[in-house]
This record gives C-alpha cells, structure tokens and sequence, in this order.
C-alpha cells in the first residue's frame, strides 16, 4: 500500500515537472535575426551583443539567434529588408545601404561628401532627419529600434595611389547593389562592378575588378590588402550607419514589457558598438600601414574635387530621397 501511494505520489510530482517543463518551453521565444558579417567585425559583434543583453535579462524567456553572413537570404544582402518586411526574417541588424532599395530615405547617408565627420552623422541619427528615416522604415512594415555603425568608407585599389577623381578613370571598382554607387563612381569616370561581399573577396583576388570601397574594420579584418589591395585612399565619401530592427507583426505580437527590453538592449548594443568601432579605427589604420600598404590622405582642395565632381549625383537624387528630408539632415549638422 504504501509502496502504491509512492509510485502515485511520484507519478503526480512528475507530471507537474513535464508540465512545467512545457509550460516554459511554450513561453519562452526565440527571435532569427540576419546580419551580413560574422563576429569578427565590429557589425557582428553588435548583433552577438543584442542578444547576449536580451538574454540576460529576459532570463532566456526571450532569445535572438544570430545568423551571420547574408545566411538567411542566401548571400544577398541587399534582400534582407524584404525577407524581414515579409516574416521570413524575425529581426535584423542591417546596413543602411543594404535597405536603401527598399527604403529611399536611406539614400541620404550614402549621398558622396554630404556628411564630413562622426560629428555629422551623430547629428543627424539622433536628430529630425534620424526621426524621419525612422519613420520611412517604419511605414514600410519594420520597426527601427537604434543605431550601430559600420562606418566611413575608404577607397582601395591594386593599381596605384588615387587622390584625384582622374585617377579613378576606367577603374573597374566593386559596390554593393545600389544605383546612387553606379552612378557616384560613374561620376567619377570609374567603372562600378556590383557584386554582393560574397563574391567581392574572390573578384579582387583574380583581379576581376580593380579595387573596393569599405569601412577600416572591414578592410582590416578581412584582409583585402591580401587580395592586392595595396593602395588606400581615406576620402570619407559616405558612412553607413547600421539599424536595430525588427519586423512589424513580430513586434506586436510581443508585450509591452519585451518591446521595452529590446529597444532598449538595442539602443545599449548600438551605443556600445558605435564606441568601439571609433576607438579601434586609429589602431587599425596603423596595422593597415604596418602591413604595406600606402595609405592616401587628401588635403582640403583634393578632397573639393571630389564634391564638385559629385555635385551631378546630388543633383539627381536628392529629389529621390526627399528635399525635406535631405534640407533636415543639413540642419541637423549645421543649424538654421
């Protein structure tokens, strides 16, 4: 009798153990989030930090699974936005550029000379023209949550020092796929190759394509200076901030108190990761010396040649981006 009473006391016990066991299964969820490089670079490691932060303090109720590399769209980056606006991907942490296809307003960080230094781009992220491009992201199906950064980009090439538009003429340079790159190297009489960064590597090594356009971090980390990349131009031409997102329906299905927590782990990512990539630029910029290749400075009026080469691109795509939003960003940087 006794022996009954244990083995049903056991069963009960048990039962409520399984039940719990599902019931926390149940509860707890797990969020896909893309991003286009691993935790080697700076970008990467802002999405690993997302989701150790949320983690942790969701007591692992909610989780975000990081699939680095374009994996989730199959290597093409420029189709994450769609994937993420879609439901195929829960949540991201995207390039400005990458999304610009599907958002116009993100046309605005890639404009050729409009923003000069971090001070500009800080400006305008956490100023009107940031709220705007928020809200462009937004209307579009995806909730924008915070900032990161993949940078300024600098100009690489394998055939000689570049510190005039001419030295660009007939130069086959890889960029990623968006038409405002054709046509700002277009402009520059060079011959831009769009190429996904999957294909990118391989190219610069066979010498199919002359030279590339990319943040330090990546120059840096990736090793293109290996792939002949023996000359650097640092000509700031544009930045590429980086978005915290997450997909529209996933975002409502989530409750007051977990929005707060990813926003607000987001925002702490960013912040982190935009401080780490400008404190270790100066450190990678002298490995990138140590290792041969010869870096190209311009001074005031070679760097005028540039913008007045541009000015054509402005021309053309302001209207494209939007006025209001472009006239925003300027007062954003430089006030009334």
């Amino acid at each position: 009798m006794t022996s009954s009473r244990h083995l049903t006391r056991l069963a009960t016990v048990t039962a409520i153990s399984l039940s719990l066991s599902i019931s926390a299964s149940v509860q707890a969820r797990e969020l896909s989030v893309s991003t286009v490089l691993s935790d080697a670079f700076p970008w990467g490691q802002a999405a690993e930090k997302w989701a150790d932060l949320v983690a942790e303090r969701s007591d692992g109720e909610l989780t975000l699974r990081v699939y680095p590399n374009s994996q989730l769209v199959n290597g093409d980056q420029t189709r994450e936005f769609s994937a993420m606006r879609s439901g195929l991907i829960d949540a991201a942490v995207g390039s400005t550029i990458n999304w610009s296809p599907q958002v116009p307003e993100l046309n605005l960080f890639s404009l050729p000379f409009f923003m000069a230094d971090v001070d500009d781009v800080d400006s305008v992220t956490g100023g009107t023209a940031g709220e705007m491009v928020f809200d462009a992201i937004e209307s579009r199906g995806v909730v924008p949550l915070g900032w990161g950064e993949n940078g300024f980009r600098q100009l690489s090439n394998s055939r000689g020092p570049i510190d005039e538009p001419a030295d660009l003429d007939g130069l086959k340079i890889r960029v990623v796929g968006s038409p405002l790159f054709q046509d700002t190297f277009t402009a520059l009489g060079a011959n831009p190759t769009q190429m996904s960064w999957t294909d990118a590597k391989p190219a610069l090594t066979t010498g199919a394509v002359d030279g590339q356009e990319n943040p330090l971090s990546v120059f840096d980390v990736a090793r293109i200076d290996q792939v002949g990349q023996e000359y650097l131009t640092l000509w700031n031409y544009m930045n590429d901030p980086l978005i915290f997102a997450v997909n529209q329906q996933v975002w409502n299905s989530l409750s007051e108190e977990e929005r707060t927590l990813l926003r607000e782990t987001a925002e702490e990512a960013g912040a982190w990761e935009i401080e780490m990539t400008r404190e270790q630029e100066p450190e990678r910029l002298a490995a990138i010396k140590e290792r041969g290749v010869t870096v190209t400075e311009l001074d005031e009026a070679q760097h005028q040649a540039f913008v007045e080469a541009t000015e054509s691109v402005h021309d053309e795509w302001v209207p494209r981006i939007g006025s209001e939003i472009v006239e925003a960003a300027r007062v954003d940087m430089h006030g009334e």
